[in-house]
């Protein structure tokens, strides 16, 4: 199938009326781009599918940096916020924490907004209270605009990472999709690495004047990319869903099998059916459910926000005199993890991967939390004492290391993977507000418990990971090289 023209009879143009359009559309230069070799000097620059996708992966991208830079913002900046505006450590720690409420806002919208609008609209909309709560951070001189400010941007982080793995997944071809998959949790490191790089350098407020960056940049750069295919087919928009699909893959390439089996997904099921509570029963329905909610929900439980988000004060109690160059150190080691995983994804597997992931996990937590009940026992200036705080810290970096290698973006990626059509949008918002509910947990708790004991917290996060390790083995399926529908189907 090549790609169409604009006069050329498309299945969704009779009944097009009364269907929603997409926020964003299409766009008619990709139609022009295929017929005119005028525009860009040849439409070879977008031909091959891998420099199209490419390209459209790292636009939205920004979102996950955006998402990054909103998580490392608090540990470089919590001496200096606290000095500056006179507060205590629990109203910092509760600064820090309502990213992760405006994020639980944002999740419970961002299903229906990506399902109403589309993916390209639910991320414009996600960019502009980001933006709006930077500025209101940069400014602000007591707690009123410091919190509004930290509640906004949470609730434009909450739609972007529900979105941003969404629309990868559906744009991304099978043998891609684990890949560039894992570019979102790789955006979010190098937005965390950023915000403990500049931390070193800028005052706070100037840092969070940085922070509106990312999507300044992203707005413009979404008028530039195509909307999900799969979106618009559900929207019944097949002339759309064609040029989209063709746009991605390459004006050359055959689409026809690949239309033929999304239309096939998508006729499956009825775009305005309601799913009745009773039919969550199904295995189809309540065992994708519980594995996307399981990793999300455990994702967040192994403290890893927690590590991040209080790194420097980690560090500090583990004997570090430069925390903050350490906690920059910690944010490469996690990107570079990242990028290893980036490659693993459609080689290793995601199952493999998340086995070998959580296991790291546990080993390093373990080691974490024995080194300080040790600590805590040896004499000042030892030699106990100092290897000690050497393992603690080896043990925090292999642990966001091995976090990286799977936990931080295969959770993403399969939830991205496995939830039915059917019930995308409602199921996707649950599992966003799940694992922002239990982040929020984490992040109010995590400074008070390693006040209580830093030991006894990482004690905690060992548990927590040792049991992960049993529910991938258990109940998550491999899903590499396999196209969405397939995965879907073999819930069935």
């Amino acid at each position: 199938m090549s790609f169409r023209d604009d006069n050329e009879a498309g299945g969704g143009s009779g009944v097009g009326g009364d269907l929603r359009k997409p926020f964003l559309h299409t766009g008619s230069w990709y139609r022009m781009g295929s017929r005119q070799s005028s525009i860009m000097g040849s439409s070879q620059v977008i031909r091959d599918s891998s420099i199209s996708v490419v390209a459209c992966v790292l636009i939205v991208a920004l979102g996950p940096i955006q998402f990054g830079f909103t998580s490392g913002y608090s540990s470089p900046t919590q001496a200096d916020i606290i000095a500056d505006l006179g507060l205590s450590t629990s109203e910092f720690s509760l600064f820090g924490s309502l990213s992760n409420v405006g994020a639980m806002v944002g999740a419970i919208a961002s299903g229906q907004i990506a399902e109403y609008i589309g993916r390209k609209g639910s991320l414009m909309i996600a960019a502009i209270p980001n933006i709006i709560g930077w500025l209101a951070i940069a400014f602000a001189h007591d707690l009123s605009f410091l919190f509004m400010g930290r509640l906004l941007e949470g609730f434009g982080v909450g739609i972007i990472s529900y979105t941003v793995p969404v629309y990868i997944a559906e744009i991304a071809p099978q043998n891609m999709r684990g890949a560039l998959g894992s570019v979102n949790q790789l955006s979010v490191t190098i937005g965390i690495m950023l915000a403990y790089l500049l931390g070193l350098f800028l005052e706070w407020r100037v840092l969070a004047a940085v922070g509106v960056l990312p999507c300044a940049i992203l707005i413009p750069g979404l008028f530039f990319i195509p909307e999900s295919p799969r979106w618009l087919a559900k929207m019944g928009m097949t002339e759309e869903f064609e040029t989209s699909l063709q746009v991605l893959r390459g004006f050359d390439t055959d689409i026809s099998v690949e239309v033929n089996e999304i239309k096939r997904s998508v006729a499956s099921t009825s775009r305005r059916a309601t799913i009745r509570f009773a039919e969550l029963k199904q295995r189809r329905y309540w065992l994708p459910l519980m594995i996307g909610n399981g990793l999300l929900i455990l994702q967040q439980l192994s403290g890893i926000n927690g590590v991040l988000f209080y790194s420097s004060t980690i560090f500090a109690e583990a004997g570090v005199k430069s925390s903050n160059v350490a906690t920059f150190g910690l944010g490469a080691a996690q990107v570079i993890a990242t990028v290893v995983t980036t490659w693993l994804a459609d080689r290793a597997g995601r199952r493999l991967l998340l086995i070998i992931s959580s296991s790291g996990m546990t080993i390093s937590l373990l080691v974490v939390a024995v080194s300080f009940f040790v600590k805590g026992a040896a004499s000042d200036g030892s030699t106990l004492y100092s290897v000690c705080c050497i393992l603690a810290v080896a043990g925090v970096v292999c642990m966001v290391v091995t976090f990286s290698l799977g936990m931080g973006a295969i959770p993403w990626v399969i939830m991205s993977e496995i939830l039915p059509i059917r019930i995308k949008g409602l199921a996707g918002s649950i599992a966003t507000l799940a694992n922002w509910f239990v982040a929020w947990i984490i992040t109010l708790t995590a400074n008070i418990m390693l006040n209580w004991s830093s030991g006894g917290t990482f004690t905690f996060y060992t548990l927590v990971s040792a049991f992960t390790v049993g529910f991938v083995t258990i109940w998550v399926p491999e899903t590499k090289g396999m196209a969405l529908e397939e995965i879907q189907q073999s819930f069935r």
